[in-house]
């Protein structure tokens, strides 16, 4: 059989390796396709087509689109995207900003717990400089921390400070899941809605689902065998794909997060069939 995983980061967003990188890694791994899906940005799709070309193998243009629902993170894959389309980059362009803005006021609530990280102090921690149409993210905060001595990895940094829920969490206002789902559709890709384990929001499904929502990305690195259970049963209720990924953001600090690039995959036919489910045709079905 061959095999796809359709969520990894570069350093376009908050992977610390080149999409070149993650597609070399995914033809060591043995697999047939896989998928960059930076959040909030396409700037290495580019990079790593040519490198699928040069590797022999399939590399599906993703995102990862932040939004937000009832006050709780939600991010919704788009594959198979037109990541040329004017509108969608501005789209993408605006989310890049209301992220910085977060990042603004994560900055200034870690100040006011005397965690004393600037901007500064998180551009110097990159292990490239930022482009325009790249993003920063809570990674990138995490690894100034370390490298400061607030903490002493990035999961101290996740648990007590940047986590939902942690002290110096913040939340900025963002589009809802149907809006990212919507925007997908529009810029001729496929909406999938990720890691849903995370959520526990099961009832955002059917909601999705009437708005064009094709797929649930059913096996995570961060699910539990009986969640990945419980989306392909969900999945199939509600006549979805099943899609899977590692959420591959590289290494940090000798610990990969979130797995490997294919500790988890899919049969690579749902590549094919992502792709004739693409924008307009979903929009079809549920209009």
């Amino acid at each position: 059989m061959a095999f796809a995983d359709l969520h990894s980061h570069t350093l376009a967003s908050d992977g610390t390796q080149a999409p070149s990188e993650n597609v070399r890694l995914a033809a060591e791994a043995g697999l047939a396709a896989m998928a960059v899906t930076d959040h909030d940005t396409v700037a290495g799709l580019t990079e790593a087509i040519e490198a699928g070309r040069k590797y022999g193998i399939t590399v599906v243009p993703g995102v990862e689109i932040s939004t937000v629902h009832e006050g709780k993170d939600i991010h919704v894959l788009g594959y198979w995207i037109d990541y040329t389309n004017e509108l969608f980059l501005s789209r993408l362009a605006e989310m890049r900003r209301v992220r910085d803005r977060r990042n603004e006021l994560l900055l200034a609530k870690l100040q006011e717990l005397g965690v004393h990280i600037t901007m500064e102090d998180v551009q110097e921690s990159l292990l490239v400089s930022k482009k325009a149409e790249e993003t920063i993210g809570r990674p990138h905060i995490a690894d100034a921390m370390v490298r400061k001595g607030y903490v002493s990895s990035m999961k101290e940094a996740f648990d007590r400070y940047l986590a939902q829920g942690a002290a110096a969490y913040v939340n900025t206002p963002r589009i809802e899941p149907a809006v990212g789902v919507r925007w997908v559709l529009e810029a001729g890709g496929t909406p999938v809605l990720a890691h849903p384990g995370l959520y526990e929001q099961d009832d955002l499904i059917p909601l999705l689902k009437s708005v064009g929502l094709v797929g649930l990305e059913a096996y995570h690195s961060d699910h539990t065998p009986e969640q990945e259970a419980h989306y392909v049963r969900l999945a199939e209720e509600h006549g979805l794909l099943v899609t899977a990924g590692s959420d591959f953001h590289g290494e940090r600090g000798g610990v990969v997060f979130h797995a490997p690039i294919g500790a988890r995959k899919i049969d690579a036919s749902v590549v094919e069939r992502l792709f004739e489910r693409r924008g307009a045709q979903s929009s079809d079905e549920n209009s």
